[in-house]
């Protein structure tokens, strides 16, 4: 869906980028992420201490890091199967640079992050480079998701749920790796986090298409003229 506006000297068609699901789950996994870390974190090394019977902290954080868990895990799948149902900046498909025009694009992002090209690469959705970064990120939420309900698998009794939600992985791996691997991967989403912040940040002034906006309204303003050349 696009409509045509006007935008100084210049046409510009408001193009509907992003779906409902697709930013629903984005600011999902956003704040999933900051309280799993928090809670994940004090489960792990607390760093406030109970003085009396009456204060249940550990029981808490645990209670929120299990919950938000539940959700962490619905926002995935969502968006997993709106990979399948969604339109085409949403589709898996723009996840892997296979065709040669996504793998010129792939290298011109590259060259635009390491300053060695002035302009990015024109897409209305996400860039190569950037959808298949957004595939990776997916691939370590699998792993955390698996490996946490694996954990959680342990303080309940044997059972079909369990084990396919995460119980398989203690077939594969002791419990103190699982418990080190999930611990460790928590840092590298967190190290994630500010280059994504950047990186948006840092394209949305040079696409000047409403990059940061589009992910609250769903919608990006194109400039017409750009979007013939890219369909030539």
């Amino acid at each position: 869906m696009a409509t045509k506006i006007i935008h100084g000297k210049m046409q510009r068609l408001r193009v509907y980028a992003w779906e409902f699901p697709v930013r629903l789950t984005h600011w999902f996994n956003a704040f999933s992420i900051l309280f799993l870390s928090i809670t994940g974190y004090y489960i792990g090394d607390p760093f406030m201490h109970a003085y009396s019977s009456k204060q249940w902290i550990m029981g808490w954080m645990r209670l929120i890091h299990f919950i938000v868990a539940y959700v962490f895990l619905m926002s995935v799948i969502i968006r997993m199967y709106w990979a399948f149902m969604g339109n085409q900046f949403a589709s898996w498909r723009e996840c892997f640079p296979v065709s040669t025009e996504k793998r010129k694009e792939f290298m011109d992002a590259l060259k635009f992050y390491f300053f060695i090209r002035k302009e990015p690469p024109y897409v209305i959705g996400h860039a190569a480079l950037a959808s298949f970064t957004y595939f990776l990120v997916f691939v370590v939420f699998i792993f955390e998701i698996v490996s946490g309900f694996a954990l959680y698998s342990v303080s309940h009794p044997p059972s079909i749920v369990w084990t396919l939600l995460g119980g398989w992985l203690l077939n594969i791996m002791h419990l103190p790796t699982i418990r080190l691997y999930h611990h460790f991967v928590m840092y590298v989403i967190l190290a994630f986090v500010p280059l994504h912040i950047y990186a948006t940040w840092y394209m949305d002034p040079h696409e000047k298409n409403g990059l940061v906006s589009s992910m609250f309204s769903g919608f990006k303003f194109v400039p017409e003229k750009e979007i013939e050349e890219a369909e030539q």
